[in-house]
């Protein structure tokens, strides 16, 4: 996944989302990662959280607890994009823009963002829709449609989070591969 992204050029936009993953009714109970989630309080889940370019490459991707808020893992993951190898000169390795929904409107974290060189697109809570993000987030959206098309990522059913952290890597090492044949 170390070298997904330079061949489609420098990416403008890049997306972030997460997508819920819920636990059978004899799956982890317990363990790292796992917590209820918002609309399901009566069973654990976890989230999938990842990050993608413009063309709905992964390029970062996360677990955690269905109870975790999601503005508290987006500068995790920004930090976890990998470094370009091999490019020459100085490539950019943090996005230039930020898409978000509203769950990412927070003040405290936009100026983190502008110190980080990235512009927030962020749709602000209040305010009617039609801000035009759902035009940028559809990329997204495809990408969780990749992501489920796994079937030991729709339910979770590993106790260990690491090993479902694995398959989850494992899920966007192959969506990558797909991309780069469609490229040549």
């Amino acid at each position: 996944m170390r070298h997904s992204w330079p061949s489609y050029g420098q990416p403008a936009c890049w997306t972030w989302t997460m997508r819920p993953s819920t636990a059978p009714a004899s799956g982890p109970s317990k363990g790292a990662h796992v917590g209820p989630p918002p609309v399901d309080r009566g069973r654990p889940g976890s989230k999938h959280r990842v990050i993608v370019d413009r063309h709905g490459t992964p390029l970062a991707v996360s677990l955690t607890g269905g109870n975790r808020h999601d503005i508290t893992q987006l500068i995790p993951l920004l930090d976890a994009i990998p470094r370009i190898r091999g490019v020459r000169g100085r490539p950019r390795n943090r996005p230039k823009q930020l898409f978000a929904d509203r769950g990412y409107d927070y003040d405290k974290y936009r100026p983190l963002l502008w110190k980080r060189g990235i512009r927030p697109l962020i749709a602000r809570r209040g305010v009617a829709h039609g801000s035009g993000l759902g035009r940028t987030r559809w990329v997204v959206e495809r990408t969780s449609a990749w992501l489920r098309q796994f079937k030991r990522l729709r339910v979770r059913y590993e106790q260990r989070a690491d090993l479902h952290q694995g398959l989850l890597e494992l899920a966007c090492s192959i969506i990558c591969l797909r991309r780069l044949r469609m490229s040549f």
